[in-house]
This record gives structure tokens, C-alpha cells and sequence, in this order.
């Protein structure tokens, strides 16, 4: 069991890209409006958006402190 979720792990997406054909998609939105209803889909996608943004913004703030830090200690 633990082998197989490791070769699971270590597959490309290409390779994991072929579990899902037309069927398993077209089953998977149904179920997302069932769960969700139409309304709701569009404020969970803008809240995902703000999410991944924020995020983002994260990672380039740390990144700018981690240069500013090196440049300090290259002045001293």
C-alpha cells in the first residue's frame, strides 16, 4: 500500500493527467454544483484567486527581505 502511494508520488503529471478523462471531469462539476450551487462557484473561485495572490505576494516580499538582508551584510 505504501509502495504504491510512493509510485503515485513520484509520477509526472502527464502520467497522472490520464486518471482523469471526459466522464470523471464532467462528474466532478456535477458534483461541485450539487455540492455548491451556481451562485457560490464564482465567490469560491474569487476567494481561491485572492488566496494564490496573497500568497504570491508573500513569497516576493520575503524574497525582497532576504536580498535586502544580503546587501545590508554585504555593507558592513
Amino acid at each position: 500500500m505504501i509502495m504504491s502511494m510512493l509510485n503515485i508520488l513520484s509520477m509526472g503529471t502527464a502520467q497522472l493527467a490520464g486518471w482523469f478523462g471526459g466522464y470523471e471531469v464532467i462528474l466532478i462539476v456535477v458534483v461541485v454544483l450539487l455540492l455548491f450551487g451556481g451562485k457560490k462557484i464564482p465567490e469560491l473561485m474569487r476567494g481561491i484567486g485572492k488566496g494564490v495572490k496573497e500568497f504570491k505576494g508573500g513569497i516576493s516580499e520575503d524574497s525582497d527581505k532576504k536580498e535586502d538582508d544580503k546587501k545590508e551584510a554585504d555593507t558592513k
